[in-house]
């Protein structure tokens, strides 16, 4: 490759930065996403292309603290992973004393853009296993981002359970100021073990998230995954599951709050390759002004996978004339024995359920809030850990003041 080769603000600064080796390579010979990738037609990064990146600058443990009460008081107490602008900070990381960490070895998918730009800039991130039999409890994962200027962070993580191990991964990305935040994430779940993954995306709505998630899963395994997604001028969480050994199960399961010009993509790939393995989907959008949600969601049946049961829903409710969405369920399947499913619907609040809570005395904005809590509550409810829902109902709870008030 010829250094002398003009490219793209963002992608200049992304080689100037990058590692040696495959993956700088394919970042220098593709660039980001454009719209004529199929599966970026949605999303292209035209936007984040014209930006140079640079290095964010490190924070003072003061500010990381400060950071951290601010953007993510979930985490003030229990077991946490903190990272400050791309860097581990100790002094306010805590772990169980099993929880064994160990060195990162993240793949890198060549035909996954994301993927490509992780690996080219990749950062040491949370690397952990939970030994067998394990009850880990939860864990949060704080990624904050904080600086002057457009900076870039690319935190690779990786999560391993081994046989029978369980934890909760508490996920938690924000900032503030105008950077891009581009996490891997690596999951693998041994025989019989459970993984509940819960995202919530606060990011900066100056900022851009770019997050890939890589699930393997073997027999009886369960990925149990829900995002939140309230955040950042532009985002794309992409999922790729892989149901390995029989009776493994996935659920890829979301709701995305949007509001003012915000853009958040959805993007699963879920294959199933062993038989009587289980998959459920449930994305739920609200959208106001001109918002724009995406969901791009595949079903993959291998001939081999007998006895699937897979299931998709994608449901829309627009707040505006203006919001707009984009659904795409797919399924392909090349076995003969399955049970599989998918659907979408967009809509606005009933009238007539507005007009009722109005008659008995209800204010009209207060109405409002309730039918559209009332909307997210089948994907809510999804969410089975008490602590865990409160949580992501007080999150949801204080967006819609602060957009509502």
């Amino acid at each position: 490759m010829s250094e002398s080769v003009a490219f793209s603000p963002a992608i200049g600064s992304f080689l100037a930065r990058a590692h040696k080796g495959e993956a700088r390579e394919l970042l220098a010979r593709q660039g980001l996403p454009q719209r004529r990738l199929e599966a970026w037609r949605y999303t292209p990064l035209r936007d984040v292309d014209r930006i140079g990146f640079e290095q964010p600058a490190p924070v003072s443990l003061g500010e990381a603290e400060a950071l951290l009460a601010r953007l993510a008081p979930e985490a003030r107490s229990g077991s946490r992973v903190v990272f400050v602008n791309g860097v581990l900070v100790p002094e306010l990381t805590r772990l169980p004393e099993a929880v064994v960490l160990t060195a990162l070895e993240a793949p890198l998918l060549a035909d996954r853009p994301l993927s490509v730009l992780n690996s080219a800039l990749q950062q040491p991130g949370l690397s952990l296993t939970v030994p067998a039999g394990m009850e880990a409890g939860q864990i949060c994962l704080v990624s904050l981002v904080s600086g002057e200027g457009p900076v870039s962070t690319h935190l690779t993580h990786q999560v391993t359970l081994e046989k029978e191990a369980t934890l909760t991964l508490l996920d938690i990305q924000s900032g503030e100021g105008a950077y891009l935040a581009n996490p891997s994430l690596t999951v693998s779940v041994a025989e019989g073990a459970h993984l509940t993954h819960l995202r919530v995306q606060q990011d900066d709505v100056q900022a851009a998230n770019l997050t890939l998630v890589n699930a393997s899963i073997a027999e009886h395994g369960t990925y149990d995954s829900f995002t939140l997604t309230l955040g950042a001028r532009l985002s794309r969480h992409e999922v790729l599951a892989h149901l390995g050994g029989k009776h493994a199960t996935v659920h890829v399961n979301a709701a995305q709050l949007l509001a003012g010009t915000q853009h958040a993509d959805l993007t699963s790939v879920i294959t199933h390759a062993a038989p009587d393995c289980n998959s459920r989907q449930t994305v739920k959008n609200v959208l106001m002004d001109a918002a724009h949600g995406v969901f791009q969601g595949k079903i993959y049946v291998d001939r081999i996978a007998q006895k699937t049961d897979g299931y998709q829903m994608n449901q829309a409710l627009l707040l505006s004339e203006k919001a707009q969405i984009d659904s795409k369920p797919e399924l392909e399947i090349y076995a003969d024995d399955v049970k599989c499913s998918h659907g979408a619907t967009v809509g606005a609040l009933d009238d007539e359920q507005l007009f009722y809570l109005r008659a008995r005395g209800v204010p009209y904005e207060t109405a409002k809030a309730m039918l559209v809590r009332a909307f997210l509550l089948d994907a809510l409810a999804l969410v089975t850990d008490e602590a865990a829902y409160a949580l992501l109902d007080q999150r949801v709870e204080a967006w819609w003041l602060n957009r509502e008030g």
